[in-house]
């Protein structure tokens, strides 16, 4: 399968070929509770649970509550290491520290970081802003916290996939306009930077390749009542005038992705803005990669994800 001269991994073309076949399992797509737990059943065969991490789950202050929150920290780590604040993806209304678990003891083994999964409130129970604000929230407090998390004070960075990525591009953009302590680095994984769609691999790939336009368009509608608020940058941070200032950045996009033009875009503006960027497109795969630990060269492409954010954290500490 070619499309503008990328050649879709043929592993990725069977494993597409089974989700098809399996997706009449999955019933009505539109019953949250039931894609919530198919997407969590999906996560544990997809992706080993790597081992020599320790993980801890806690409670830690929000704006409307206790955000739970798992963290994780290497047996290989050193003391006082630095820390990555995790947020998963998931479209804002599926996926949570359990569908991500196997993703976060990765990233700590490989990065020798700490990392604290963030399991920020989900749509349609709390659509936006209750994301955005818990990510905030999170964030604040693990900067706040060194000595709670045992980490080095001031070395806190922020990583996410898909809605995830959203998410700590917000943070980013947040704490910047706040004048409160800016994240040392941010990873974004097939972010969503631009809500309001219509670029053309959205069009291109819009069905066959695991994120579909019509998943994307539900999951909007749960977490945005309001169609209006696409194009606000409160909700997606390439619409934000000013991408100054920063932290230093590195995104990684799929070829066959819907998100991928935008991922692009975000990277492109931040270079514009003078921010340190990193892009990598994987051209022959789709959304979802990182978690894709299953296919045969998968999980060295998720390592190698883990390994690069270890040498952004790494460049930015110096």
């Amino acid at each position: 399968m070619q499309i503008q001269g990328r050649t879709l991994d043929p592993a990725v073309q069977l494993m597409l070929a089974s989700e098809r076949r399996g997706l009449a399992l999955v019933g009505d797509r539109t019953d949250v509770a039931r894609r919530r737990a198919v997407l969590r059943r999906a996560a544990r065969l997809a992706m080993p649970r790597p081992r020599g991490v320790h993980s801890v789950d806690r409670a830690i202050p929000g704006p409307a509550g206790r955000i739970p929150v798992r963290v994780y920290r290497s047996l290989a780590a050193r003391a006082e290491p630095p820390a990555i604040v995790y947020f998963h993806g998931g479209g804002f209304v599926v996926g949570d520290l359990e569908s991500h678990d196997a993703t976060c003891r990765l990233l700590a083994r490989e990065t020798g970081a700490l990392v604290m999964s963030v399991g920020y409130r989900l749509a349609p129970e709390h659509p936006f802003p209750a994301a955005v604000e818990d990510a905030v929230a999170a964030f604040a407090w693990a900067h706040a916290n060194p000595r709670e998390l045992a980490i080095r004070p001031g070395e806190v960075a922020v990583m996410g996939d898909s809605a995830g990525g959203n998410l700590a591009a917000l943070v980013c953009q947040r704490a910047r306009d706040d004048g409160g302590p800016l994240p040392i680095a941010q990873g974004l994984v097939y972010p969503a930077t631009d809500l309001r769609g219509g670029t053309e691999s959205m069009e291109l790939l819009a069905d066959g390749f695991f994120l579909t336009s019509e998943d994307i368009d539900w999951f909007l509608r749960q977490y945005l009542p309001d169609p209006a608020l696409r194009a606000s940058p409160e909700v997606s941070p390439l619409l934000a005038d000013d991408l100054s200032g920063l932290p230093p950045a590195h995104i990684w996009t799929a070829g066959f992705d819907p998100l991928r033009d935008e991922g692009l875009a975000y990277a492109a503006r931040l270079a514009d803005a003078g921010v340190p960027v990193r892009y990598r497109c994987l051209d022959d795969h789709v959304h979802g990669f990182l978690g894709m630990g299953l296919l045969p060269d998968g999980l060295g492409l998720a390592r190698g994800v883990c390994r690069e954010m270890g040498e952004l954290l790494a460049t930015a500490r110096c």
